[in-house]
């Protein structure tokens, strides 16, 4: 028996915490499973543990299995409803529904209509930029109307 009656440790370590795994045996001859979880928080090394007793164990490791399998579960039926969900989404634009012209799909402002948003979207480039409410007028000069530099 080793120190504090420890007869068996596993360490796991994860990104920002361990934990051990200590098989251990009292004073008595009762022997009982100690989880230790270790993380350092603000440079203190905070530990908490729990111990299961091994007349305990089938009931907590039964336990354990419940809520493993839950967790399974739940998971598998989250991806499931995420697929479907990106199927739904993915099928109405290939269908030409939801504000969707010529294979683009058309962001609506605030309080704007859906022709309206066609409308924009369907503008030819005059040279305009609109950025919001600010409109910039790119210059279309050609460098043949301006004056030589020389002449003064």
């Amino acid at each position: 028996m080793g120190i504090r009656g420890e007869l068996y440790t596993n360490q796991v370590n994860l990104d920002n915490r361990s934990y051990f795994f200590n098989v251990k045996e009292n004073r008595n001859g009762d022997v009982f499973l100690q989880i230790v979880e270790s993380k350092i928080k603000d440079g203190i090394d905070d530990r908490r543990a729990i111990v299961v007793f091994a007349d305990d164990m089938q009931k907590f490791l039964g336990g354990m299995e419940d809520s493993l399998k839950f967790i399974d579960k739940d998971k598998k039926e989250k991806a499931k409803l995420r697929a479907e969900k990106k199927a739904a989404k993915e099928a109405m634009y290939a269908a030409g529904g939801a504000d969707e012209l010529h294979g683009k799909k058309i962001y609506r402002r605030k309080g704007e209509s859906r022709l309206v948003a066609e409308r924009r979207s369907e503008r030819q480039d005059d040279g305009i930029k609109r950025t919001g409410r600010v409109i910039h007028v790119t210059s279309k000069r050609s460098t043949a109307a301006q004056p030589p530099a020389d002449e003064y």
